[in-house]
Order: C-alpha cells, then structure tokens, then sequence
C-alpha cells in the first residue's frame, strides 16, 4: 500500500520526494539523482492544491454575462 502523500510538511526541505521512500536529502537511498526532489509547496507555494487540472473541477461553472 503506498504512503498517504503529506500536503504540508513541516521542513519539505529535509526530505526527498522524488519516491513513496521519502529519504532525508543528505542521504537517499534509491539512487534517485544527486539532488533532492522538492515538494510541490517549496516549487509552487503552499497553496498548491487549490490550483491545477484537478482544481477547475472544484470551481463553479461560468454564467454567462
């Protein structure tokens, strides 16, 4: 079973995201390059679920003026 994804996380900046492994930065394991994967708040702000494909599904239709 994969690991609930944590929409804000304390210190993103300490962890790998880039795997459901979640390693510290300073040491990954899953030889998944040399630089941590961000998490997508440090990339894009920590409103970054209310925006995206999925989120035009949660605004109300347009009415025409």
């Amino acid at each position: 079973m994969a690991k609930k994804f944590p929409i804000l996380p304390a210190h993103p900046e300490r962890i790998c995201w880039g795997c459901d492994k979640y390693c510290p930065a300073d040491a990954m394991l899953c030889g998944n390059g040399s630089v941590a994967t961000p998490h997508p708040s440090e990339l894009f702000g920590e409103d970054w679920m209310s925006w995206g494909l999925d989120a035009r599904d949660a605004d109300p239709p347009a009415t025409p003026d």
